[in-house]
């Protein structure tokens, strides 16, 4: 009995240890699970973007397909897009929303992101500034912003993607950090755009 009771309080001690683990990981970076998770989704978005379905080139991508990259320098850090914001799109990395444009064209165009889970490609957006650089790199051209503000809001303030005077791209995910109260959302200004380089065959 005694020895079944210390196998026990062994197990529940090394389980206590384990969780408090994963929290202080998560609390400090982000959930490690799930990072695992979107780090071999993202492999699958490069090799997506690398070789586009046919259906990318097109017309209008379908949700799940790897439609670009983001770079965001001031944070040192970049992520392949997600055609999507569902829960499964979200898992693989940062989500255009369906209902804006793609980079370059007309009007607002947003993407959104996980801070805490899921390889937290959000995770540091508040730490961009006014003037701030953003890329957004797609088959067809190079797409380059200026943050111009962050604004928190509610969740169902949409009005943030509304097309303005300019080409804009916005940058959401939950606010504050562990929470889905409210949203932090980034706007940034199209300031240059480069079309794609064509190959040559050899």
């Amino acid at each position: 009995m005694r020895a079944t009771l210390r196998f026990v309080a062994s197990v529940m001690i090394v389980s206590g240890v384990l969780v408090i683990a994963d929290a202080g990981v998560t609390l400090a970076w982000q959930e490690p699970i799930s990072a695992f998770t979107a780090g071999r989704e993202q492999g699958k978005l490069e090799s997506g973007f690398e070789a586009p379905p046919k259906r990318v080139l097109a017309r209008r991508p379908l949700p799940g397909d790897s439609i670009g990259k983001i770079e965001l320098p001031p944070l040192h850090r970049s992520y392949f897009v997600v055609e999507g914001t569902q829960v499964d799109d979200l898992r693989k990395g940062p989500g255009h929303y369906e209902d804006t444009p793609l980079p370059g064209a007309r009007g607002t165009t947003a993407i959104a992101g996980h801070r805490t889970t899921f390889g937290a490609p959000f995770r540091t957006i508040d730490k961009l500034r006014r003037g701030d650089a953003i890329k957004l790199k797609m088959t067809y051209g190079t797409f380059s912003y200026r943050v111009e503000k962050t604004r928190i809001v509610r969740p169902d303030q949409t009005e943030v993607k509304d097309r303005v005077g300019h080409n804009r791209l916005i940058l959401s995910a939950c606010h504050p950090l562990y929470s889905a109260a409210k949203r932090i959302v980034v706007f940034a200004r199209e300031v240059g755009r480069e079309p794609a380089t064509v190959k040559k065959r050899s």
